[in-house]
C-alpha cells in the first residue's frame, strides 16, 4: 500500500492524498489550493496523477480546500464515485456551484478591466462544471463500514469541524490508515466534539493550529466587546465570514447575546446567499450539532438575509451602526471585499477576522496590520480597527489535537503531520513526538511513501 501527498503538504490548502494498493487507487479529498499565487497556480497545472486510474474519491468534509478541485477532476474526465456523508453532499451542492460562479465573476472582472494577461481571462471552472460534478456524489453514513471492493473498506467517524465533517479509516486485512480531515474542538459553540480514535497503523493528522493555543476567553465575550465599542463610535462591524460553520456559530452567539441584552439593538445583516443556504442546511441536520429547534430558529432569525446585489450595495450607504457578515472568510473575494473597500478607511468601523487567514490572502494582510490593502486594483488605506477573534476557530489547537490523539491504543507505525504551514506542522510534529514517543514526519508536496 502506497500513499502520495498531492496537497496539504507544506500548506493548509489543496488537500489531496492518493492511497494505492495492488487493486485500488483512492483519492482522499480533492481540494483547491488557496492563498499565495505560487500555490494557486497549482490548480491550473495538470494533476500529478492519472485521472483515468482513480477508482474513487472519498471526501472528509465540504470546505473548498478539501472539495474545490472536484469540478476540474470531472471536467478532465473523471466519472467514478465521490463518497461523502449526507450533510457534506448537501453543503457541496451549494458550495461548489458558488465557487464556480465566483470564478466566472472574477474572470469577467479581470477581462473587463484588463488586469489579466489573457484576453479573455478564463475561470478555472464554471458553475455548470461544478453542477456536473455533483452527479458523481454518493453518500455514506457515519459509523458504518463501506466496501470499496478488492478487500478495501472505509468508515466515517465524526470530526466535529463543520456539519458532515469526518475523519476516515481505511481498512485492509486488519491494516488501518486514518485520515484526520479537519479536527473540531471539544467546546465548539455548535458542533459536537470529535469522536476519539482507537486504532491506527498509519495516521495523517492536520496541524492548522499545531503551534498555537486558542485564547481562554470565550468568543461571546470578545464578540460582545467588539460590537459594543464599535456601536459606541457609530461604526459598523464587518466580518469576513466563512459561509459554512463560522457564520452559523457567529449567528448563534449574536442571537444569545441579543437575548441576554448584552449588546445594543443594532441591525445584523447576513450578506451571503451561500451562507444563507448553508444556515438552512444546518437547521435541516439538527441531529449533528448541539442546537435544539428553538436555538436554530433564533440563529436563523437574528439577521436580515441579503440576497440581491442591489441590497448588498445599499448596505454601504447606511449611516447607522450595524453588523455585516459577508463572504469570503479570508477576504479573497465575494461581497465582503466591496464592504471593506468602503469601510476600511473609516476609523469608526471594525473588521473582525473570525478564522484562519492563509498566507497571501487579503485577510492575512489585515491580520498583520497592513497600512493598506489592494482591492480592485487600488490601494485602500486601513484606518478601521482590526480585531482577530481567534477563539472562534473551528480547528483544534495543539493541546486539543494531542488530547484527541491520546485515545489511540497502540503506537502507529507511521505518523504524518499535514494540513499546516511549515512552522506549524513542524512544531506539532515535535509536540506529538515528545508526548507519545512517535517519530512523526512532515511530508513534502508530491512525496510518495510505502506504507505496507
Amino acid at each position: 500500500m502506497n500513499l502520495a501527498f498531492y496537497g496539504a503538504a507544506g500548506t493548509v490548502t489543496g488537500s489531496k492524498y492518493l492511497l494505492t494498493n495492488s487493486n485500488k487507487k483512492v483519492l482522499v479529498d480533492c481540494g483547491l489550493f488557496q492563498g499565495l499565487k505560487t500555490l494557486r497556480q497549482r490548480n491550473w497545472e495538470d494533476p500529478p496523477f492519472d485521472i483515468a486510474e482513480i477508482d474513487a474519491v472519498v471526501l472528509t468534509h465540504a470546505h473548498i480546500d478539501h472539495t474545490g478541485y472536484l469540478p476540474v477532476l470531472s471536467k478532465k474526465g473523471y466519472r467514478g464515485p465521490v463518497y461523502c456523508t449526507p450533510a457534506t453532499r448537501d453543503l457541496c451542492g451549494i458550495m461548489l456551484p458558488d465557487s464556480g460562479h465566483l470564478q466566472e465573476e472574477e474572470a469577467h472582472y479581470l477581462t473587463r478591466h484588463k488586469y489579466s494577461k489573457h484576453d479573455p481571462a478564463l475561470p478555472l471552472y464554471t458553475r455548470e462544471d461544478a453542477e456536473n460534478c455533483l452527479k458523481l456524489i454518493r453518500t455514506v453514513p457515519f459509523d458504518e463500514d463501506f466496501d470499496l471492493g478488492q478487500g478495501l473498506r472505509f468508515r466515517y467517524s465524526r470530526a466535529g469541524h463543520i456539519l458532515g465533517s469526518a475523519w476516515v479509516t481505511f481498512m485492509q486485512d486488519g491494516f488501518r490508515v486514518v485520515f484526520s480531515g479537519d479536527v473540531g474542538r471539544q467546546d465548539d459553540p455548535i458542533m459536537r466534539p470529535p469522536v476519539p480514535i482507537e486504532n491506527a497503523d498509519v495516521l495523517l493528522c492536520e496541524s492548522t493550529y499545531g503551534d498555537r493555543l486558542h485564547p481562554e476567553t470565550h468568543p461571546a465575550v470578545m464578540l460582545r466587546d467588539v460590537i459594543r465599542r464599535t456601536a459606541k463610535r457609530g461604526g459598523t462591524v464587518v466580518i469576513p465570514a466563512f459561509a459554512v460553520g463560522r457564520t452559523q456559530a457567529l449567528l448563534h452567539i449574536i442571537s444569545e447575546l441579543h437575548k441576554a441584552g448584552e449588546i445594543p439593538n443594532i441591525p445584523v445583516f447576513l450578506n451571503s446567499p451561500l451562507a444563507i443556504d448553508a444556515t438552512n442546511i444546518y437547521c435541516e441536520h439538527a441531529g449533528e450539532h448541539k442546537l435544539n429547534e428553538q436555538m436554530c430558529g433564533d440563529m436563523f432569525h437574528i439577521a436580515e438575509f441579503v440576497r440581491s446585489e442591489e441590497a448588498s450595495r445599499a448596505l454601504n450607504s447606511r449611516d447607522d451602526s450595524a453588523v455585516i457578515l459577508a463572504g469570503s472568510g479570508m477576504a479573497t473575494g465575494g461581497r465582503v471585499v466591496h464592504h471593506l473597500r468602503m469601510l476600511l478607511p473609516d476609523a469608526a468601523n471594525t473588521v473582525l477576522l473570525a478564522g484562519f487567514q492563509a498566507p497571501g490572502t487579503r485577510g492575512e494582510a489585515l491580520q498583520n496590520h497592513a497600512d493598506e490593502v489592494k482591492i480592485f486594483g487600488e490601494y485602500v488605506p486601513v484606518r478601521a480597527e482590526v480585531v482577530e477573534l481567534q477563539a472562534m476557530s473551528a480547528h483544534a489547537d495543539y493541546q486539543e489535537l494531542l488530547a484527541w490523539l491520546s485515545s489511540i491504543r497502540s503506537k502507529p507505525k507511521r505518523v504524518f503531520i499535514t494540513h499546516g504551514e511549515p512552522a506549524s506542522a513542524d512544531a506539532f510534529r515535535k509536540k506529538a513526538d515528545r508526548r507519545f514517543g512517535w517519530r512523526a514526519e512532515v511530508p513534502e508536496y508530491k512525496q510518495i511513501v510505502r506504507l505496507q
